[in-house]
């Protein structure tokens, strides 16, 4: 009787054992559908300002530190140029500082900070932010002619001067995404994604057998 019970008890440990390894492979393959189907996202575009392929607005200004500045037109360098719509008083552009520095060196572009508000604020800002060589500019304006609503905002110009990404950026994964999104010739990842995704899918008519 007790050489019984434990052959029986083997017999329903080695199912027990089988049926959750079943389970752990279910498991497994959802988590790698979901890892296929899940996209990067990228920076979001949110403005009615001029559009990709367009050029961009042009102005000569003064920075901060009373440096002449050109946006637009073509960059003398053969530069690409990253325009950031920032506030003083926002929590994540301020965060975003150092990841923007860090991607303006490792990808040798150029990076223009634009802020606008209360003299006061920008201050106590750049009282508490080095700048490190990057140009800050203080223009209602040229927020109002990009028509940018919410910050941190990224415009990518090309050294001709045309907008090549832009987009809300909250991340370093957003701010890189502009510049993904120059090199492959898209408008956003998002775009580039569905473009992909619709060209791979089935048309329907099969191919015809060759003739023999």
């Amino acid at each position: 009787m007790t050489n019984e019970l434990l052959v029986a008890s083997s017999i329903l440990q080695w199912i027990a054992l089988c049926a959750g390894g079943v389970v752990l492979l279910g498991i497994a393959r959802q988590v790698g559908l979901l890892h296929e189907r899940s996209a990067p996202l990228g920076a979001m575009i949110t403005d009615h300002g001029p559009g990709i392929g367009d050029k961009a607005p042009t102005f000569s200004l003064i920075d901060v530190k009373g440096q002449k500045r050109q946006i637009g037109g073509e960059n003398a360098a053969g530069n690409e140029t990253m325009l950031l719509f920032t506030s003083p008083t926002c929590p994540v552009c301020e965060k975003l500082l150092p990841i923007v520095k860090s991607v303006a060196r490792a990808e040798g572009i150029s990076v223009m900070l634009i802020s606008d508000g209360a003299e006061e604020e920008h201050k106590a800002f750049l009282a508490k932010h080095p700048l490190d060589g990057l140009p800050y500019v203080i223009s209602a304006e040229i927020g109002m002619r990009f028509q940018v609503g919410k910050v941190p905002y990224g415009v990518l110009i090309d050294s001709a001067g045309v907008i090549k990404a832009k987009g809300l950026c909250n991340t370093r994964e957003h701010i890189e995404s502009l510049l993904e999104a120059s090199r492959i010739g898209h408008a956003s990842l998002q775009e580039y994604l569905a473009k992909t995704k619709g060209s791979a899918q089935p048309t329907g008519h099969s191919t015809p057998p060759l003739a023999m």
